[in-house]
């Protein structure tokens, strides 16, 4: 049985999130609902077996006792109890039939509802579907077949389901999505399957969002399906006017006399352009993340090395040096084999789990800690003194990188559920950034180590857009790179962005060290980019 502190509040933010901690204990949640109702439906059923026996005997008695009412009521033990029956016996089945079994359901789903999701926090799934679809380039049919790589359950999608993601994209006026996922919700229909949702809605959602994307003979033809199924349809009538009309002058202005056919090829990923957004690299970020695009060049490839890393000679990696590698060689960034052991990364989910709260980003502007859309986990700090575990690590992350942790900030854990991810972005701060890094008073952030706590089934590499790098997570191992120049320039090269989870549960943990206390461990250098 779940308490109430095994359940994680859901945090509020520019878009839901639920991570995987959440979720596995909404799954045990709903697992005791489950039993909590079937408790009930048995209840219900003996309730109901118990009513059915008493209403057979008296059907029988009765029967018998209206044949011959005299001669009935002449024995005194019938006369007896036919009083005592409708005396005590009818009263005891009235409060039977009075009683609701249902007490014991209403009050197990009402102690829980309030750890539910909510009506955010299913929009936000939604969209982690869309941003899946667009960042992998998955057409809605393989989500609503389950066909996604690296799953082991299998999990479809409904009628209903689709024409809600449908919905769920139209209320927010996205409707290059509206018109995916109405159009996949139509071809379930088509194929035959039963669903709540009537066919004169799908119409009505679609035949409007592909006139907003531009397609006029298309919007027509679903109008006028819409108009064959419903004729009394007031609203579908109004827009084939409107349609018609604005076709007209279209056709009028370009000079043609007769309207071109519709498009008979159903609607699939790639009939429609998906309108641009904030995001100026966002085809280069994801296509990286789909794997495609990555400039390892055999000629690049031959000047990366593995080495063993000692910390320039640091007694604790003498007898056991680091395994190190190299992942890029402009900028540098190398990759750290058997970091962590599994006891360890345990011990680190188990400290940051109770805590793990919507991930947070600096404001440019005051430097307060902030949600944003563009980076979409949950997150965690996580003190050198809360247990020996974390003190050790931050120890072998100074030993093997040479720079202090005295001046670097807390150890951050990071969950990325299916769908999370963080958009392009730089972990120092830049010159119009005054204030970024002002209230720690330790300077810039001179450089990024991220351990990789879990493998990814499917997704959540780490890209770099301005070169072409895509690092794959590796559990137990940890990527290292420099933020700024020596000479304390950024490096802009180094805008990275963590993909979204395609298929799996995606664990980090960063440390983040500024410039302060590492005068003597990387000195400055005599260029601008030295």
């Amino acid at each position: 049985t779940l308490t109430i502190h095994q359940v994680l509040t859901l945090t509020p933010g520019p878009e839901a999130l639920i991570s995987p901690i959440n979720m596995t204990d909404l799954i045990f949640t709903e697992r005791e609902l489950v039993q909590s109702l079937k408790e009930y439906i048995q209840a219900q059923e003996s309730k109901l077996e118990t009513v059915k026996n008493w209403a057979n005997k008296l059907d029988v008695l009765t029967r018998t006792s209206t044949s011959d009412p005299e001669g009935f009521l002449a024995h005194p033990v019938n006369a007896y109890k036919l009083v005592k029956r409708l005396n005590t016996e009818w009263s005891e089945l009235e409060s039977l039939v009075l009683h609701d079994p249902s007490d014991g359901f209403i009050s197990n789903i009402s102690m829980h509802r309030q750890y539910f999701p909510d009506a955010e926090d299913e929009m936000g799934a939604a969209k982690a579907l869309m941003r899946l679809q667009d960042t992998y380039h998955l057409d809605s049919e393989s989500f609503s077949k389950g066909k996604l790589p690296g799953v082991r359950y299998n999990a479809f999608l409904t009628v209903d389901d689709c024409f809600d993601m449908g919905k769920t994209a139209y209320n927010e006026n996205d409707y290059y999505h509206s018109v995916l996922w109405m159009q996949q919700a139509l071809r379930q229909m088509d194929a035959g399957e039963e669903s709540k949702t009537s066919k004169a809605e799908v119409l009505d959602y679609l035949s409007y969002s592909v006139y907003r994307m531009g397609d006029l003979p298309r919007a027509i033809e679903l109008t006028r399906r819409l108009l064959s199924i419903d004729p009394s349809h007031q609203r579908a009538g109004g827009n084939l006017r409107y349609f018609e009309q604005l076709l007209s002058k279209e056709l009028r202005e370009k000079g043609h006399d007769e309207q071109e056919p519709a498009d008979e090829k159903p609607i699939q990923l790639g009939t429609y352009e998906r309108p641009k957004d904030y995001l100026p690299e966002r085809e280069i970020y994801e296509s990286l993340c789909r794997g495609e695009g990555v400039k390892m060049t055999s000629r690049r490839l031959s000047r990366l090395f593995c080495r063993y890393q000692d910390g320039n000679r640091n007694p604790r990696l003498l007898l056991k040096p680091m395994k190190e590698e190299d992942e890029w060689d402009n900028p540098h960034i190398v990759r750290y084999l058997e970091v962590l052991s599994d006891e360890e990364i345990e011990k680190i989910k188990e400290l940051a789990k109770p805590r793990l709260a919507r991930a947070t980003v600096r404001d440019p502007k005051t430097g307060v800690l902030i949600t944003a859309h563009y980076r979409v986990s949950k997150s965690a700090w996580l003190e050198a003194e809360e247990d020996p575990v974390i003190a050790r690590v931050n120890q072998r992350i100074e030993d093997v990188t040479a720079l202090s942790v005295d001046t670097a900030e807390l150890l951050q854990v990071a969950n990325y559920g299916v769908g999370g991810q963080y958009e392009p972005h730089y972990d120092f701060s830049r010159k119009d950034e005054p204030e970024a890094f002002k209230s720690l008073g330790t300077g810039n952030r001179v450089a990024t180590y991220l351990n990789y706590m879990s493998d990814v089934e499917a997704g959540g590499a780490t890209v770099f857009p301005d070169f072409g790098a895509a690092i794959k997570p590796r559990k137990g191992t940890a990527v290292f790179w420099y933020n700024l120049f020596r000479s304390g320039e950024g490096d802009y090269r180094t805008r990275h962005a963590a993909c979204p989870v395609l298929v799996g549960s995606k664990w980090v943990s960063n440390k983040w060290f500024h410039e302060r206390g590492q005068e003597f461990r990387r000195p400055c250098g005599l260029t601008e980019v030295d």
